[in-house]
């Protein structure tokens, strides 16, 4: 799945929706390999992971973000542990290429950059926490592949500029709204920031969500988000500090439907008077018609207390009482009987 094809999508408007796995594999290689098939499985576009390269990006003393492992000692050994070497990473590119999902994968050095570079993967995902290293960006940017910048924790003025620099280097720009926190509440979303940012940069906006849900892609897709990243995890009972802030992969699968389904309405605006115009035989079941209340003879000039409103509506309808009234019928009418239409002056509904 090459950048072209990618950059297409991001420019078509058709939902692009990005399981995410993260760490969620936790070092083995065969459960990366395990939910590139559960996602592609699930419908998604993209498979998404993290490449660390721990001596490139860290040092012995980063802090724990949160104390999770019950292996290693420092954060500096988790990433070591996190690690695979460029002929595994080549394996999950092809295989995911091969289940028809667009590879991706955050480089957090310039050496996992130049890894990925060489997988030719189909765009950038700009980490949240990089995307104020400019020199980062622009070694990205730069291979003219697609860019999709992160944008929780920032400053307007830092996405402003890794924006200049991704547009500086004519790549194709997706900016998405995201929150760092895990799991995010609905009040930290930020639903009300895509606007913002299809407004301020004119490009392809979406959701980097966190919320554990499906219910905050959804939203975004039907405020016209066009990019949904959400974390995935094979089980909730998986071991790993994502599995909070992730989606099942059933959920992953009803996210990719229900963004289809908002697409399909979004894209198909309805004319009131033309959708009516074509519901004629509908509208005859479901609408009513002015009938006698009661037996009435001829001559009997009509009141409104004579007719009532009943189904179907093949006849007068109950909005032109007022035009009725006063009229003068030319024959007996039985109870439940069809006012006739020649007692009005207009038939015209």
């Amino acid at each position: 799945m090459p950048s072209e094809d990618f950059g297409a999508h991001l420019a078509s408007g058709r939902p692009l929706v990005i399981g995410e796995v993260a760490q969620s594999h936790d070092g083995s290689l065969g459960t990366a390999h395990a939910f590139i098939d559960a996602i592609a499985d699930a419908g998604a576009d993209a498979v998404k992971f993290q490449t660390h390269i721990a001596s490139a990006e860290s040092t012995p003393q980063e802090p724990w973000r949160v104390p999770f492992s019950r292996q290693d000692a420092t954060r500096y050994e988790y990433w070591q542990r996190m690690e695979f070497t460029d002929e595994q990473w080549s394996g999950l590119r092809d295989h995911a290429v091969e289940r028809g999902l667009y590879f991706l994968s955050t480089p957090f050095s310039s050496e996992a950059v130049e890894l990925l570079d060489a997988l030719d993967v189909a765009a950038w995902k700009v980490s949240s926490g990089e995307i104020a290293n400019n020199a980062l960006v622009h070694q990205m940017a730069v291979t003219g592949r697609p860019v999709l910048l992160s944008t929780g924790m920032s400053t307007w003025a830092e996405i402003d500029a890794a924006v200049h620099i991704v547009r500086s280097a004519g790549a194709p720009l997706a900016v998405l709204q995201c929150t760092t926190a895990y799991p995010t509440s609905p009040e930290e979303v930020g639903l009300n920031v895509l606007a913002e940012l299809r407004q301020r940069y004119e490009c392809s906006v979406g959701l980097s969500d966190h919320s554990a849900t499906i219910y905050a892609g959804l939203a975004a897709g039907a405020l016209g988000a066009t990019v949904i990243e959400v974390h995935v995890t094979l089980s909730p009972r998986m071991f790993g500090p994502d599995v909070v802030a992730s989606v099942t992969v059933e959920q992953l699968a009803q996210l990719v439907e229900g963004l289809q389904f908002i697409h399909a309405a979004l894209i198909a605006p309805v004319d009131k008077d033309a959708e009516a115009a074509k519901r004629v035989e509908l509208r005859a079941l479901f609408t009513k018609s002015l009938v006698a209340r009661r037996p009435l003879p001829a001559g009997h000039i009509l009141t409104a207390q004579d007719l009532a409103a009943k189904k179907p509506g093949t006849g007068i309808p109950p909005e032109r009482l007022a035009d009725i009234v006063g009229t003068t019928l030319a024959r007996d009418l039985e109870v439940d009987g069809m006012v006739p239409v020649d007692l009005l002056k207009d038939p015209q509904r």
